[in-house]
């Protein structure tokens, strides 16, 4: 027994099975082989409900049955030990993860860490190269599991249900009214055959997931809480912008900024995006999954961004109070530097 521990962070993949294989493998048949193989699986039940934490325990049932069918009769006894952990705990940004799994290791006596090419805890936004990046800079032994990645395309038509349907036609419906000015017989029917016709042709390809009636309300409470201060913030920064153009000696610094927002999906990346955009001073230039590019024309604006107040916002809308006390980009320790 060499008394070596290995930990291996498990999320839905499709190289998650082999990834398995290998770890289980390597550990009966390396040179320094190990006496127990860790799988632990990150999920949290503040960020992505109860549901998500039920999954993540099926997972790692999963995992258990593939290892034992690894481990031959004649191997040499290997332990196998699975734990699901962050539960309790708000898991964004790739430090957070890092700082989970240093907790783990520390406490189990771990120094070697096995990665999934394709883990992936936080779903919609690769989260890989900077949590290899920040467990080598915490001092762990890190391997990329040798096995062969399938080519990803991202699905343009996807599956729809009623509740898509109910939502995308009233939605239609809504803006049609608004956009017409009148609410006559004759708008109110020729906009609910519109709405009709478009949630039937878009159906499949502008939604993305079923529709949660509890979700949806909250988050729409929320959007309207945030609209009064996206719309301050935008007031105080037209004050200021003009104060810059009007003042004799034209007192601007442009720099372009970069920095790694804390949101996930599309839809609340394309709204603090948007909500940069809006607000005079900062432009954004270009998002690549949550890396944002943005231009700013004074050292004001520049610092209310990295501050993160828009953020925090935009996180309130999504994910509830708690994600809105959660740190910005200069809390996090990004600059607004090109290496975020």
């Amino acid at each position: 027994m060499t008394g070596e521990r290995l930990l291996v962070p498990v999320s839905e993949s499709p190289t998650l099975r082999n990834t398995v294989a290998y770890a289980v493998r390597n550990a009966v048949e390396a040179e320094d082989r190990y006496d127990a193989v860790h799988f632990v699986c990150p999920a949290s039940r503040r960020i992505a409900g109860e549901g998500s934490v039920e999954s993540a325990r099926e997972l790692l049932e999963r995992v258990a049955v593939w290892a034992a069918e690894d481990l031959g009769a004649d191997d040499p006894e290997v332990g196998v030990e699975t734990a699901l952990i962050g539960v309790d705990t708000y898991l964004f940004s790739p430090s957070d993860y890092v700082e989970l799994l240093a907790d783990y290791a520390t406490d189990n006596d771990i120094d070697s860490v096995l990665l999934d090419p394709e883990f992936n805890p936080g779903e919609n936004t690769p989260l890989l190269p900077p949590l290899e990046s920040e467990l080598e800079r915490t001092g762990f032994s890190v391997e990329m599991a040798p096995v062969e990645r399938g080519t990803r395309r991202g699905r343009l038509v996807r599956r729809a249900g009623l509740g898509q349907f109910v939502l995308l036609a009233g939605l239609s419906y809504g803006f049609y009214l608004l956009i017409g000015g009148s609410l006559a017989a004759f708008d109110l029917v020729t906009g609910a055959m519109s709405a009709g016709i478009v949630a039937t042709v878009l159906l499949r390809v502008s939604t993305t997931g079923p529709v949660q009636p509890r979700k949806l309300v909250a988050r729409i409470v929320r959007m309207l809480v945030y609209t009064p201060y996206l719309l301050y913030e935008i007031v105080v920064a037209n004050v200021a912008i003009a104060y810059v153009v009007l003042h004799p000696s034209l007192p601007i610094d442009p720099e372009v900024v970069e920095f790694d927002a804390v949101v996930w999906s599309e839809l609340s990346v394309m709204t603090l995006a948007n909500s940069i955009t809006l607000t005079p001073g900062t432009l954004t230039i270009d998002v690549n999954s949550r890396h944002f590019v943005v231009h700013t024309l004074t050292e004001g604006s520049r610092e209310d961004l990295l501050e993160g107040g828009l953020e925090r916002a935009v996180r309130f809308v999504f994910y509830g109070r708690a994600a809105a006390r959660g740190p910005g980009p200069r809390e996090r320790g990004d600059d607004g530097g090109e290496e975020t």
